[in-house]
């Protein structure tokens, strides 16, 4: 089954729309974005489950509508922040597309877990170089990235894989690996 470009942009807007009522849930808690990253989960399962270019504009796109309508993240946080999860979705349905180990969760995994550190490698050289030259250092980067954002690592390796083996399962996206009859 292969997916039609409608319905991979519907499934993308899906997941913007997600990126923007998740993290205004999660903010009514202090510090909440920064420790339980809730922007990010919609994002990685953009691109695992409809594809890298989809992912790439998801996120983009979600970041700085997110700052529009609701202020976060603020103007100082959201260039950072879009590369970040512009990275998350292009690594994460690029490493979807050619990751092949014959199971479905390993491939997930693995293609979560570079487009992870993909992101906060990318992230935090951008920071480092464009946009904090001189005052964004690597105890800043590994506090921000992940000290302070341990849950939410910890909620995206529970959660991601098992919405996209879901939808898997649902039919809502196309199955990985078909199973062989007996």
């Amino acid at each position: 089954m292969k997916m039609s470009p409608l319905k991979r942009s519907i499934m993308a807007a899906v997941c913007i729309a997600l990126g923007l009522v998740l993290p205004t849930a999660f903010h009514a808690i202090p510090n909440a974005g920064a420790i339980y990253l809730p922007m990010q989960l919609p994002i990685l399962v953009c691109g695992l489950a409809v594809g890298w270019s989809y992912g790439l504009v998801a996120g983009l796109v979600t970041p700085f509508l997110s700052s529009q309508f609701t202020g976060m993240p603020p103007g100082a946080a959201l260039p950072g922040m879009m590369v970040e999860l512009a990275v998350y979705g292009l690594v994460s349905g690029l490493m979807m597309r050619f990751i092949r180990t014959g199971k479905t969760y390993p491939d997930i995994y693995v293609s979560l877990i570079f487009a992870k550190l993909a992101g906060v490698i990318a992230a935090g050289t951008a920071k480092a170089l464009i946009f904090s030259p001189g005052s964004y250092t690597a105890a800043a980067w590994a506090a921000g990235y992940f000290i302070t954002a341990l849950p939410g690592i910890i909620i995206q390796l529970v959660f991601v894989p098992a919405v996209v083996y879901t939808l898997m399962k649902a039919r809502l996206i196309p199955v990985r690996y078909q199973r062989k009859p007996v």
